[in-house]
């Protein structure tokens, strides 16, 4: 079953990092602006090279267009995806 996770980006960041846990959801920046999905493209990367899986098994299913996004992460479980991304 994949991984759900929730973030919230900030596009146009100096640098691409995951900064921790907030309110419930994995803080992501990215230097992408928010314009074109270029920010949503980054956002997949970043995780997907965090996580250890292809950028295609990272996508976003809610929230394309908004600050606070739903991500699928096929191909690992929840539990490994939530520990991956707090440390």
């Amino acid at each position: 079953m994949p991984a759900t996770i929730t973030v919230r980006v900030q596009a146009r960041a100096r640098r691409e990092e995951l900064a921790g846990l907030r309110g419930g959801a994995f803080v992501v920046r990215v230097t992408a602006p928010a314009l074109e999905g270029r920010a949503n493209r980054a956002v997949c990367k970043l995780l997907a090279a965090r996580l250890g899986v292809a950028p295609s098994h990272v996508s976003i299913v809610r929230g394309e267009r908004h600050r606070d996004k739903v991500v699928r992460i096929e191909g690992i479980d929840q539990a490994a995806a939530e520990a991956a991304l707090s440390t």
